[in-house]
């Protein structure tokens, strides 16, 4: 079964090293993943979300309101992240 989760917040808050993180320990469990990042215009202070997509066949990005889970770093980005358009 897959699980696809999307991590946000704000660039130094650590999002990348969480989806990181996770992705290394599915890889020790011997799962298939696959992740992708987007930045916002700042390096630091910038919007940052990372998509992380377990066992699933498809390719990096979730769709759209296709989260099984959203973790957020920053109560705003959840927000902006949590409302499908």
């Amino acid at each position: 079964m897959s699980f696809d989760l999307v991590i946000v917040g704000v660039g130094g808050q650590g999002t990348i090293l969480s989806a990181r993180i996770i992705g290394e320990a599915c890889i020790i469990e011997g799962r298939h993943v696959i992740s992708a990042e987007t930045h916002g215009m700042a390096q630091r202070g910038g919007s940052v979300e990372n998509h992380v997509r377990i066992d699933g066949k498809l390719g990096p990005l979730v769709p759209i309101g296709g989260a099984d889970m959203l973790i957020s770093l920053e109560p705003l980005e959840a927000i902006r992240y949590g409302q499908p358009e």
